[in-house]
């Protein structure tokens, strides 16, 4: 769990950067390579894929600046200065650029909804990696066998066994990207596809919140990216119902 891989002058490589970086190239590598396939613009996936990375990252930090407002007001140099995301709000605000860009572009947004969501959990495997080796996003204190214990950090507390929830999100990605590369194949109608990424992404967030135990806000009794998960899971069951009603042929 070393962050810190090398540095080149004034400029450090930290290995969240690099996962990020590694799972943003795949990413577009695999969108560009299947929109080929399937008779849709490549360069669209480019630059839908570029705006996502930065209304991504924007949205993310918004997001948690939302959830730590409480600790804006006390403390706002210091939230403002540091590293927290919330993934969620990164999710939403890359969607929202996607739509945006189509309806400009008149393309039909649900096709490349499709087509990105396998490579969305792709990236989102590898960011999760980045997560474990910067010690973010970590775990609930446990004796089991898969416990990890992280040195000194910004994040994680070190010298404890932790749930490594890190690797199990990736896990969970990587299986929901070969999940809907296989569902791709059978899909009958437009949209299925990215509604199943919602169902599929929104249920394992939920569970994976189970058992993470670093501060990131809380409505009621669910945390807050818990209470997100809901909604992106009714999204997703609205939109199953849109798409059998509309009876539109999958592209």
């Amino acid at each position: 769990m070393k962050n810190d891989l090398c540095t080149l002058g004034p400029i450090t490589i930290h290995s969240y950067g690099l996962m990020i970086a590694l799972g943003f190239v795949l990413c577009v590598i695999m969108g560009m390579y299947r929109a080929k396939k399937r008779g849709l613009d490549p360069e669209a996936i480019l630059d839908i894929a570029l705006l996502g990375i930065v209304f991504g990252f924007a949205g993310a930090k918004l997001l948690y600046l939302v959830v730590e407002f409480p600790a804006l007001l006390k403390a706002p140099g210091q939230v403002l200065g540091s590293e927290g995301f919330v993934v969620y709000g990164g999710i939403i605000a890359g969607v929202c650029s996607a739509i945006v860009y189509c309806a400009r572009k008149k393309l039909v947004f649900l096709d490349y909804f499709d087509l990105a969501a396998p490579s969305i959990a792709l990236a989102q495997g590898f960011g999760r990696i980045g997560c474990f080796f910067a010690g973010c996003c970590y775990g609930k204190e446990t004796d089991a066998w898969y416990g990890v214990v992280f040195p000194e950090n910004p994040f994680a507390p070190a010298g404890i066994k932790l749930i490594p929830t890190q690797l199990f999100s990736s896990a969970g990605d990587f299986l929901i990207m070969a999940a809907l590369l296989i569902y791709a194949k059978k899909a009958k109608r437009r949209g299925d596809v990215g509604a199943l990424y919602m169902l599929l992404y929104g249920v394992g967030r939920f569970i994976i919140e189970c058992f993470r135990w670093d501060d990131r806000g809380a409505v009621g009794v669910f945390s807050t990216s818990q209470l997100i998960s809901i909604f992106i899971v009714a999204g997703a069951a609205l939109l199953f119902v849109k798409n059998k009603k509309r009876g539109q042929k999958a592209c």
